[in-house]
């Protein structure tokens, strides 16, 4: 996917990182690694023209001072480390080969997955009351009359850009209508 995304001091972040985290067994997640192409606008082709440009300018300095125009300052470290260069190389020494292996790690750079993040910093959550013991219309529970669910409690999730919002939101005003017995249905009684 393309859009927005975070480094952060813990790892990644941002609208495409949450996005998959639905797609993400907590079980599993040692199985996967984002990939994540650092410069979307340019094909391989472009981005290695680009990459000669820079380095015919830069000819008089080390690889790790190369990165300049390219990069932010955050990055370059962890991408000259992937890239598997000696730092201290004279630009005018990099070959081809060189080169163009660091136009694959721009074009693929790599991040293995460790953990999702506490539940104290979700942005979203998963999992919760099951939809099928809730009636969608009132949002009443199908297993204890009188007693109402919304938002994040229940077991649904979207992708980010607002969708759990209108979940949360739509959900809480079917709840409120139906205790206030506003949504055409009779008001359930008190169980006591």
């Amino acid at each position: 996917d393309q859009g927005e995304m975070l480094f952060t001091h813990f790892g990644i972040s941002g609208p495409l990182t949450l996005s998959a985290s639905c797609h993400l067994k907590d079980e599993d997640i040692d199985r996967y690694r984002a990939v994540i192409d650092l410069k979307p606008a340019l094909d391989a082709e472009q981005l290695d023209r680009r990459v000669m440009r820079d380095f015919e300018k830069f000819h008089l300095k080390q690889a790790k001072n190369s990165l300049d125009l390219l990069l932010p300052a955050k990055m370059r470290g962890v991408v000259l480390e992937d890239w598997g260069i000696d730092p201290e190389k004279p630009v005018n020494q990099i070959t081809r080969e060189e080169r163009q292996a660091l136009v694959k790690v721009l074009k693929a750079f790599t991040v293995e997955l460790k953990e999702k993040r506490p539940i104290e910093t979700a942005v979203i959550t998963s999992g919760g009351v099951s939809t099928k013991e809730i009636d969608p219309s009132t949002m009443a529970s199908k297993l204890k009359r009188g007693l109402y669910f919304a938002g994040e409690v229940i077991d649904v999730d979207r992708y980010t850009g607002g969708y759990n919002l209108q979940i949360a939101f739509a959900t809480a005003y079917a709840a409120s209508q139906a205790i206030a017995g506003l949504n055409g249905l009779p008001k359930e009684e008190d169980p006591s």
